[in-house]
């Protein structure tokens, strides 16, 4: 006998309230009916506020309840809290991937954006944690090491699982021991320049933020390959915008002349972090009447937007959303088993980034 349509839109409201969110194509098969009728009916219970609708996904409008297993280990489902900074389209393919496996694991996601200008501070992760979240992703700003520094001690006390995305600590830091998901910045670096070099370029200029954990990472690993590469004949690293440096409340520098400084030190390529540096740059060089890549190669670091250049920039990619997609697992792992005395033993993944070699590299003409 059919069911009927107000029975199982019954079942579909508990099953989603159950575990904060739940896929269509999930609670379809749960429920041996179609997904058409399944997302007909999270429509009508959308329609009525009971819950919410997503790609795919209902979610529910009222907090879950946790229910510990018979065996005292932690119940699947619940909230976890993502925190990341204001206007950051790098992080947003890290939250990306880490929303999109939280969620196929029945996971409700409770975004956070820290402002531009400030850093999280102690009081405003207890304010976000006291919404009921059992687990927390987070990307701190970090814009100096300083500010590192004074953020340790209290966020490796966070109180639930705790993974850092696309950050990783200071060795010998208290949070040398948090688990951590993060791309292999040095290796994104050595393809870049083991790039450039294999084109015939022997002079080559790094211009990079210098107020984030990636863009200090990006200049460390620059210097020390480009200094044993006995093939650079000449490298210097500079900040990539007027505004790159570690202190917002520093004076503005004047506006950089990066093509200048190329012509100057008789550069032939060129490694820019970010991506709208980049692009940037290739407009510049336009204007001092050098092409890209001609006269000069350049290469983007992030590959956000690098591809819609003109032409398409060579750029490396860090594995953004599979960092978001590993750092959400990980943090389910920890959930999903008793944390056992003396705590889990901490794991630390850092995954590669690739190359994309697209229009604005070339050997170098001599």
């Amino acid at each position: 006998m059919r069911e009927p349509s107000v029975d199982r839109r019954q079942r579909i409201l508990a099953a989603v309230q159950s575990r904060g969110a739940a896929r269509v194509s999930e609670l379809a098969t749960e429920l041996e009916v179609s997904v058409v009728t399944v997302r007909r009916d999270v429509e009508q219970l959308a329609r009525a506020g009971r819950l919410r609708r997503g790609h795919g996904v209902a979610r529910s409008v009222v907090p879950v309840q946790q229910v510990p297993e018979a065996d005292g280990s932690p119940a699947p489902g619940g909230a976890v809290a993502i925190v990341v900074p204001e206007r950051h389209a790098y992080l947003n393919e890290v939250v990306h991937g880490a929303r999109i496996a939280l969620e196929e694991a029945g996971m409700r996601v409770v975004l956070h954006i820290a402002p531009q200008r400030t850093d999280l501070a102690r009081a405003d992760l207890e304010r976000i944690l006291s919404g009921a979240a059992r687990g927390l992703l987070i990307a701190p700003r970090w814009r100096s090491s300083s500010m590192e520094d004074a953020d340790h001690g209290w966020l490796a006390e966070a109180g639930v699982p705790t993974v850092l995305m696309e950050r990783r600590p200071r060795a010998g830091s208290a949070l040398h021991v948090m688990d951590s998901v993060c791309s292999d910045h040095w290796y994104g670096v050595h393809l870049a320049v083991e790039h450039l070099v294999s084109m015939g370029h022997r002079r080559v200029v790094l211009a990079a933020r210098d107020d984030s954990p990636t863009a200090r990472a990006v200049r460390s690993a620059f210097a020390e390959i480009a200094a044993a590469r006995p093939e650079v004949e000449d490298w210097s690293v500079v900040l990539s915008a007027p505004d790159a440096g570690p202190d917002p409340d520093d004076p503005p520098l004047p506006p950089l002349q990066l093509a200048g400084l190329l012509r100057e030190r008789g550069a032939t390529a060129a490694l820019l972090h970010g991506d709208v540096e980049a692009l940037m740059l290739v407009q510049q060089l336009a204007e001092h009447g050098m092409r890209v890549p001609a006269d000069c190669s350049v290469v983007a670091y992030n590959d956000v937007v690098a591809a819609l250049g003109s032409p398409p920039l060579t750029a490396v990619a860090p594995p953004k959303a599979e960092v978001g997609r590993a750092a959400a697992e990980l943090l389910m792992q920890r959930l999903a088993t008793v944390r056992p005395p003396g705590g889990w033993r901490p794991c630390r993944v850092e995954l590669l980034p690739e190359l994309k070699i697209r229009g604005s590299t070339a050997p170098l003409s001599v």
